[in-house]
């Protein structure tokens, strides 16, 4: 069973881990349907995998997908362009050796507390936080997307 985001795992660096119900292909297509959905732009797609087959190296399912939304990301760019290091969002979809799927992100929260955001900026970063949780929760959950 797939973890839900309030399972998930973080560890230090900021980096959150779910399980999902789906096999990584399913996962990522699911991931970006649901970006689509919500008008979050999608801005770049990297297979890690494919790219390690292309010099005659194996690599379980590894694909980085870059997505993001000026009007979320802007404001913790205003507090601190360095911000723009972390941003647009990524999320890593993997495979690992016993054939489950998971999603893993830097938690939008993390990523305040690195570059020193408070007030408004942080509390900008809480929102994003839950909206990533409540996309990535739909990408591995066992429900049906619309």
């Amino acid at each position: 069973m797939a973890a839900t985001p309030a399972e998930a795992s973080m560890d230090d660096n900021g980096l959150v881990t779910i399980q999902s119900a789906h096999s990584a292909a399913d996962t990522l297509s699911r991931l970006e349907k649901v970006l689509k959905a919500k008008g979050v732009h999608v801005f770049a797609r990297i297979d890690h995998a494919a790219a390690a087959a292309e010099v005659g190296l194996k690599l379980r399912p590894t694909v980085v997908l870059i997505f993001g939304d000026p009007r979320a990301g802007t404001g913790l760019m205003q507090a601190d362009q360095r911000v723009g290091l972390d941003l647009p969002l990524k999320t890593l979809i993997w495979e690992d050796e016993g054939g489950h799927a998971f999603v893993t992100y830097n938690d939008p929260r993390w990523i305040a507390r690195r570059h020193g955001l408070a007030g408004p900026a942080a509390e900008t970063a809480g929102k994003l936080a839950a909206g990533l949780e409540g996309l990535v929760g739909a990408a591995v959950g066992g429900q049906t997307l619309p």
